[in-house]
Parts: structure tokens; C-alpha cells; sequence
């Protein structure tokens, strides 16, 4: 596999695959850890669901504020230069978890994040076009699985690291155990594991700086579409299926961050010793499902058809998260005899299970949505990185419903998310 440099003269592709695979691995190591870091947050900084739930928020809704200003910057300067200048945004975001930590102030933490989204806006803006235009349009949901294996199986192994390295010991911050402490003893507890964040995100710092190092010296060649990319939004009107994709990728991105981020607070209600590592079976899932892309896609599915039975795996597994019960108990009594011992599994397993229908609507959408744009590939880039600003609104609709209801009710959200993505796979990608 080869692609195509301005000047004309072929280059392999094997340098740019692995530059981007670490990309994606630093995509899935940042965003992941969110999952374990809400629980984390909402005991440390004592907050309610809504207000964990501004962890996802201010993530992802740099994603929507800064796609435009990025896509600017990435027509003028390159595609390069702006992964650098996403890792070293991002080396700050790492560091302002330090004052964050030791003042333990919940708004430092919500800068820190939303710095930390911005860097990686700019990255996922310039990897996602890339690694879909680096060979054949109808094999690059296959590409996009490979990346997502990397994404994903960080996702599944930092929670687990996070819950050993920083979980450790949380019975000791159990709403009975602060209840009775004195105020000062509270505050000073409270501070204490806020400061056990300092480390890991030191160590992030120090390891984003080296890979900034390593992409600013990597001989990385421009492609054709780097050409000529300084064009105006608006010349997207006549590609629905552009506008349609950023709509689906909203609901998808917003549904992928309530099955990952969310099933941690879930467990918790619930009374799961282990919480932390709860979202660690959700990119299991989603890992699961990147292997099928890459054995299937091209060869016997095609893409929308991919799209289409994630849609459906989507839909089915919501049903199963709202109408379970952690008892096993809801539906396994509807049954007499021999078949009440079929229990049918509970809400969480259910929630893990959405990241196996979530794994390949990302892979899908993007080669969908950008086919036949050419010169307008980094804009409708851009604007397909916007609806990555679902997994700010969405989780915390989530939030606000968990807080009206219950958590386990508030799932129902997740519905309209995945009719979106049914209708986008049969109908809405065909649109021009």
C-alpha cells in the first residue's frame, strides 16, 4: 500500500500507519480514562451525577467550539504541524492537573479537561481524514478498525491501570466514612486523593512531550488532499450526506461516551466493589467488534452494512439495559419451570455489551461521509469533529435524567440515538 505525496512521487505507508496508530493510542489513553476519572471526581470534589457528568462535558464540547479555528489552521500550516501543536496543547492539559490536584477545585480540573480536548481535537482532525484517504476509499472502515483496535485496547487496559494505581483503598471515602469525620478531617481527606491524580498525569505530561519530539523529526509526506484545503463551510451545502454523518456522529459519540462513562457511576449505585474498572469490559466489547470489521470489511460486508447491524446491536442492547434488572429477576419471573433458570443478564452487562454494537460506526461513518469531497476533505472533517460535541450534550442530558429518575431509567435516551444511526446507514449516507 502506497500514498501519494504533493510532488507526485509515491511513499510507503507503513510510517504514517504507525504514527497515527500511536496517535490513536493517545486518543484512547486520554479519552478512556474518563470513565474511571468521573467516579474518582465525583467522590474527591463531592459531586452530584449532573455534575460528574461536566467531566464528559467539557471534554468533548472542545471538540464542537474549536473544530472550525483547527481546520483553519490545519489548511494553512499543514497536517503535521497541527499534531504537533495538538500534543503540545495537550502537554498543557496534562499539567494543569497538578495545580487541580492540589487545591483539589473542581473547576481546575474542568480547564485541565477542556484544554486536553482541545489538543485533541486538533489531532483527531488531522488522523481521521488521513488514515481514510492513505489507500482504497471501500477498505478504509477496515483501516479505521485497526486504529480502533489501538483506541480501544487502551481503553480496556487504562482503567484497570488507574483503579491499581489510584482506586486503591475507597472504602475509606464511603459517604457513611466522611459522614463521620469533622469538617477539617473531611477537607483534609478530600485533598489527600485528589492528590493521588499528580503522578499519572505528570507521567502523561512527560510521555506526550516525547511523542511531540517524534512527530515534529517524523518525515511524514503531504497527500493530494492537503492541497488548496482553505474553503469555506458553506461550500458543503450541496454533500447532505456530510451534514447527515456530523448529525449521526453526534448520537453515535454521545452514546459510545454514556456505555463507557457512565457504567462506572452505574455500578457504583449499584454497589459494584470494583467500579473502576467497569469501563474496561465496554472497550472490550468495542475491541471485540474491531476485530470483526477488519475480518469482514470489504470482504463480505460492506460498510453500510456494518453501519446498519451496529444500528440494530445498538437498538437491542439499549432494550436490554432498560428492561434487565441487576436482580435477574424482571423478565427471568415471567417464565415457570425449568426456564426460569435461563435469568437473562443485568443492566451493566447489557451497557458493557452497547461497545460491541458502538465498535464500527466510527470506521463507517467517516469514508461514508467524505466520499467525493476532494478539496473539501479538511473542512467537512472539521465539521464531522463537531459532532463529536455528542459526548458533551448527551452524557449530561444523561445526568440531569439520572438525577429526575434513575440511572438505570435515564438510558432510554440511548433509543433515538441509534435510530439515527439506522436511518444515516439505510438512507442518509445515499443523499446528495
Amino acid at each position: 500500500m502506497q500514498l501519494q505525496a504533493i510532488s507526485g512521487r509515491p511513499h510507503s505507508s507503513l510510517l504514517p500507519m504507525l504514527l497515527i496508530g500511536a496517535l490513536f493510542f493517545i486518543f484512547g489513553f486520554v479519552t478512556w480514562l474518563n470513565g474511571a476519572l468521573i467516579p474518582f471526581l465525583k467522590i474527591a470534589c463531592q459531586l452530584n451525577e449532573f455534575q460528574a457528568m461536566l467531566v464528559a462535558f467539557v471534554f468533548y464540547i472542545a471538540y464542537f467550539v474549536m473544530a472550525l479555528p483547527v481546520s483553519g489552521l490545519l489548511a494553512r500550516y499543514g497536517y503535521k504541524q497541527g499534531m504537533v501543536l495538538g500534543l503540545a496543547v495537550m502537554v498543557l492539559g496534562a499539567l494543569l492537573f497538578i495545580p487541580a490536584a492540589l487545591s483539589a477545585a473542581f473547576p481546575l480540573f474542568l480547564l485541565a479537561l477542556f484544554v486536553l480536548g482541545t489538543g485533541l481535537t486538533l489531532l483527531q482532525t488531522a488522523s481521521n481524514p488521513y488514515i481514510v484517504c492513505v489507500g482504497p476509499r471501500e477498505s478504509a472502515a477496515m483501516r479505521i478498525s485497526c486504529m480502533g483496535i489501538v483506541n480501544k485496547g487502551v481503553g480496556f487496559i487504562v482503567p484497570l491501570l488507574f483503579s491499581a494505581w489510584v482506586l486503591t483503598g475507597m472504602e475509606a471515602y464511603s459517604d457513611a466514612a466522611l459522614a463521620a469525620m469533622t469538617p477539617e478531617q473531611k477537607l483534609q481527606q478530600l485533598t489527600e486523593l485528589s492528590e493521588r491524580l499528580i503522578q499519572p498525569y505528570l507521567l502523561m505530561a512527560l510521555v506526550l512531550s516525547a511523542l511531540t519530539l517524534f512527530v515534529w523529526w517524523a518525515p511524514l509526506p503531504k497527500l493530494d488532499f492537503e492541497q488548496q484545503q482553505k474553503r469555506h463551510w458553506r461550500e458543503l451545502k450541496q454533500y447532505p450526506q456530510v451534514w447527515l454523518g456530523a448529525l449521526t456522529l453526534f448520537c453515535y459519540v454521545g452514546v459510545e461516551v454514556i456505555a463507557g462513562d457512565s457504567i462506572g457511576l452505574f455500578g457504583q449505585q449499584l454497589g459494584v466493589a470494583n467500579f473502576g474498572v467497569l469501563t474496561s469490559y465496554t472497550m472490550a466489547f468495542m475491541v471485540l467488534g474491531y476485530l470483526l470489521g477488519i475480518a469482514l470489511i470489504p470482504r463480505w460486508i460492506s460498510q453500510p452494512q456494518a453501519l446498519l447491524a451496529s444500528a440494530v446491536l445498538g437498538l437491542l442492547f439499549s432494550a436490554g439495559v432498560l428492561y434487565s434488572s441487576p436482580e435477574h429477576t424482571l423478565l427471568a419471573d415471567l417464565f415457570t419451570g425449568w426456564l426460569s433458570i435461563a435469568a437473562i443478564p443485568d443492566p451493566v452487562f447489557y451497557l458493557a455489551l452497547l461497545g460491541l454494537a458502538n465498535a464500527l460506526v466510527w470506521p463507517a461513518v467517516w469514508p461514508l461521509a467524505l466520499q467525493g469531497l476532494g478539496a473539501l476533505t479538511a473542512t467537512a472533517s472539521a465539521l464531522l469533529i463537531m459532532g463529536i460535541a455528542g459526548g458533551a450534550v448527551l452524557p449530561l442530558f444523561y445526568g440531569y435524567l439520572a438525577g429526575q429518575s434513575s440511572n438505570q431509567a435515564a438510558y432510554w435516551l440511548l433509543l433515538p440515538c441509534y435510530a439515527m444511526i439506522f436511518y444515516y446507514a439505510l438512507l442518509g449516507h445515499k443523499k446528495r
